[in-house]
């Protein structure tokens, strides 16, 4: 009501105001008018004129307008009117008091009366002797005056409803917040309040002590009055000044944030937590100190920091254990995480078929031998057997044999009461005894009910207090935790062993024998699991020879066995002699089919089978071989060329006799299983004395090192000349292997040779049939010149038959080459591409037996495709053996008119 009031006054006060305001305005504007109409030049002279109202109405209308005032009136000494706004005023005398004027005054004044009331001012005019003769009235009519100060009035309405909006709502916000804060509570309650909280501050259990920014004591309760022993008058002295230990006193008075505290004042261990107050005004008004008495809880503390360090010992077990996936690492890391923590020395044994991988036994009972795989210690001298000793359990009271019968955790907590212990061993427990080992723990590792081993948790002199239940208990749980890890490095090494032995079965053990390379070569499992790597040596026909490598992703028994079938299948495809784009493609639809069967996805009917054989063995889903990569090369030692092509293998490193190192760029081959773009090869000119370094890629990339890189390393370790296969393969794998490598590493080294001139004849035949007794007739020549006497009839007469065919059946241009190689190699090539077929002639047949007579005197014979026709070549071996038993002599001119 108080602000509605004065709000009201004010706006009144406003309003008469703004009246006042107007009135006044409009005195002035109408004086002003009047004043400079009246003194304007030629208005007296136009009064004395002989009409004035023509003259002076239209500059009093201009005026007028000009000016804002409501009307200007010329008016003789009479009153009469010459002029006005009102036309029908014009000669009508003006109402007023207007003697004042006639007598030379100018003066203002609010007229009422006729024809309107009006704010006016009425102002003398004088002619050049300063006589009055005429009067000038201007004026703004009263109604006008207050349309401006009724303009005002809604905004000055306005801000008086706004401050009374403002005011009533601040006055609400005071009045609500003074009732939150005392929630509606009068002076008594209020009173009543404060003595509650006076009687709870000094009944707590804990210390509270306020104390103000010039580091004074404001306030003190009674515990911690109690708690620091302060006087009986504390308040307001310095912290200083109050009888504390300087500790105390320097933690009461610093102001720094401190949480649980642990402060020893006197003979107590008090928790203090300080805080800061909050600032008031940018100051800050001190700190408060809470004391809670601890000294109950120090006995506590120790069990609790013991359970703590427990805790936080088998975390790092099960980090620390079981990294490795080898059995005897994994029972090493076992006795290292249990020793200095909470044994001096811990003993690990284990069963013989658990250190060899194997199942261990299912039966239960007591098991009397085990050898022992780990030791650890505070020291290095140990009165224990040493590592790789065999321990017997032949007392079955003794700790370690009561345990395994029992299944569980076994105490001696006092070593030299254990008397089945002592008598195991006597001699051995009289030299632990005088040691001072004085209490173990037996703990059996057992993983999916069958035992594995033993672990024994001794403490010595270094540690005297024995173990207890609690101790039994921890170590039971320790032990469960790293039988698992010991299984799961037990069953890795098994499979790891099945998948070694698998993957070594299909690899080559004995490289063939061939002239066109020298090869070494190196093959070396991942640690973490055999992979899918494999290589290869194929001698070709012609002298010629294939070397592979190739990876299969992934590792353990599929992979391995995925290798084996691959490389069967790579050994099958070249004996077709293909080129080495052509045979990655059938390689690669092989592994289209392989994959349809593995999958499930072949023919119609064979699903559910597939389906069925899956869920027996328990496969989570079927495994394909897509994934595989191969890297085929063909080396001729006659021309030097290679020939090779790549199915998403990494390139051969190719070494010049010099020692340059180079790294050819093959076309890009997609992984084999992929499919949908044909494959594309190289050929190169190797010089003579050249080295193909052929691998996989765990050889250069591992995890912590990248591809390139891993070619730097390798070119830098190819380029010393002067080296053997089998050295350069011990140097590079000395120079790039991993510690832990996590890939297969498949490593081929070849040396390139050349069949020398002196071993190599050629002949271009003609293409008539009198040519082959000639050509016949030159090869013995040769065979003759190679002391190769023995064979020469058979030679020939696989010539004639091959040189004949090639002439009756084939197109030129027709040749003919002998090689000597480790066997005597026929070649004989023509432009065509008809293939021969081996058939057996009927007795009634005129001819047909050509092939068959080769085939029974050649070794191997058979036909490759070249670029522009065949070759069809058959090998004979340098000494004469048996030859097939014939009938009668053979006429070899005759036997030129045999057909294929």
């Amino acid at each position: 009501m108080i602000v509605l009031l004065l709000i009201a006054a004010g706006a009144s006060a406003l309003v008469f105001q703004a009246r006042y305001d107007s009135e006044r305005d409009a005195r002035h504007r109408s004086l002003a008018a009047a004043e400079a109409f009246a003194h304007a030049p030629g208005i007296a002279a136009a009064l004395l004129s002989a009409d004035p109202t023509a003259r002076l109405q239209p500059l009093a209308e201009a005026a007028r307008q000009g000016s804002g005032v409501d009307f200007i009136a010329v008016m003789n000494i009479q009153g009469i009117r010459y002029t006005d706004s009102r036309p029908e005023l014009i000669g009508r005398r003006a109402t007023g008091d207007l003697s004042r004027a006639v007598a030379g005054h100018a003066f203002t004044e609010t007229f009422r009366g006729e024809p309107s009331d009006a704010v006016r001012a009425v102002v003398p005019i004088r002619n050049a002797d300063g006589v009055v003769v005429g009067l000038v009235g201007t004026g703004i009519e009263v109604e006008n005056v207050s349309q401006v100060v009724e303009g005002q009035l809604p905004l000055l309405l306005g801000a008086a409803a706004g401050a009374l909006l403002l005011g009533t709502s601040g006055a609400a916000l005071v009045s609500g917040r003074l009732r939150r804060q005392t929630r509606g509570l009068g002076a008594a309650e209020m009173s009543r309040i404060n003595e509650h909280h006076e009687a709870v501050l000094h009944a707590v259990r804990e210390g509270v002590v306020i104390i103000d920014a010039e580091q004074r004591l404001v306030l003190a309760n009674d515990e911690a009055r109690r708690l620091l022993g302060l006087p009986p008058d504390p308040e307001n002295r310095h912290v200083t000044d109050l009888g504390l230990d300087p500790r105390t006193a320097e933690l009461l008075a610093s102001g720094r944030v401190v949480t649980d505290h642990v402060h020893l004042a006197g003979d107590r261990l008090l928790a203090v937590n300080v805080r800061p107050t909050k600032e008031y005004r940018g100051m800050s008004t001190g700190s408060v100190v809470t004391l809670r008495d601890s000294t109950e809880l120090a006995a506590l503390s120790g069990r609790a920091e013991v359970a703590r360090g427990r805790l936080q010992l088998l975390y790092d077990a099960g980090v620390r254990i079981g990294t490795t996936l080898d059995v005897v690492r994994t029972a090493e890391e076992l006795s290292e995480v249990a020793v200095p923590r909470f044994a001096d020395f811990v003993t690990v044994e284990l069963l013989e078929p658990v250190l060899h991988g194997e199942e261990p036994s299912m039966i239960t009972g007591v098991y009397t031998e085990m050898r022992r795989a780990a030791i650890t210690g505070v020291r290095a001298d140990s009165p224990l057997q040493p590592v790789g000793d065999i321990i017997r359990f032949v007392v079955p009271t003794a700790p370690m044999a009561a345990a395994l019968d029992a299944g569980q955790a076994v105490l001696a907590a006092d070593l030299r009461a254990a008397m089945g212990w002592r008598a195991q061993d006597a001699q051995g427990t009289r030299v632990a005894l005088d040691y001072g080992l004085h209490s173990l723990i037996s703990v059996p590792l057992q993983a999916r009910g069958v035992v594995l081993g033993m672990a024994n948790f001794w403490r010595a002199a270094d540690t005297p207090e024995p173990f207890d239940e609690e101790d039994r208990s921890f170590a039971a749980e320790l032990g469960a935790r790293a039988a698992v890890s010991i299984d799961n490095a037990r069953r890795f090494t098994r499979e790891h062993a099945v998948a070694v032995t698998l993957q070594r079965s299909l690899l080559p053990r004995v490289l063939p024998a061939q002239n066109a390379v020298d090869v070494a070569y190196r093959y070396l499992p991942a640690k973490a699991g055999v992979g899918g790597d494999w290589f290869d040596v194929i001698p070709l026909p012609g002298g010629r020879v294939a070397l592979v490598v190739g990876d299969v992703v992934g590792h353990g028994v599929h992979a391995a066995a995925t290798m084996g079938r691959l490389r069967t299948a790579v050994h099958n495809f070249s004996t077709l002699d293909l080129p080495p784009d052509e045979l990655l493609g059938h390689l690669d639809e092989l592994i289209d089919r392989i994959d349809q069967n593995d999958t499930g996805g072949g023919p119609a009917g064979g699903d559910e089978e597939g389906a069925a054989e899956e869920v027996m063995d328990g496969a989570a889903e079927p495994a394909g071989v897509t994934g595989a990569t191969c890297l085929y090369a063909v080396y001729d030692p006659v021309s030097g060329r290679c020939r090779m092509a790549s199915a998403g293998h990494p390139g051969p490193a190719l070494v010049r006799p010099g020692g340059d190192v180079e790294f050819p760029e093959l076309p890009a081959g997609l992984p084999l299983g992929v499919g949908g773009m044909p494959f594309e090869a190289a050929e190169f000119t190797l010089p003579e004395g050249s080295r193909l370094v052929l691998f996989t890629d765990g050889l250069v990339e591992d995890r912590d090192r990248d591809f390139d890189t891993g070619l730097h390393l390798l070119r830098e370790a190819l380029a010393q000349p002067g080296r053997s296969p089998d050295q350069a393969c011990s140097d590079v794998l000395a120079a790039m292997l991993f510690p832990v490598p996590s890939d297969d590493i498949a490593l081929l080294i070849a040396d390139t040779r050349r069949l020398e001139a002196d071993r190599i004849a050629e002949w271009e035949v003609p293409g008539e049939a009198s040519a082959v007794s000639r050509v016949r007739n030159a090869g013995a020549a040769q065979l003759a010149a190679w002391g190769l006497d023995e064979i020469s009839f058979t030679t020939e007469l696989i010539l004639s038959e091959l040189i004949t065919n090639a002439i009756r059946y084939g197109s030129a241009p027709v040749r003919v080459r002998l090689l000597r190689d480790r066997t005597l190699i026929c070649e004989v090539s023509d432009g065509s591409s008809t293939s021969p077929h081996l058939r057996y002639a009927a007795t009634t047949d005129e001819g047909g037996r050509g092939l068959f007579l080769v085939a029974q005197y050649a070794d191997r014979w058979g036909t490759r495709y070249t670029d522009r026709g065949k070759v069809i070549w058959a090998e004979l071996p340098l000494t004469g053996g048996p030859e097939p038993p014939v009938a009668d002599p053979l006429d070899l001119d005759a036997l030129e008119d045999l057909a294929w």
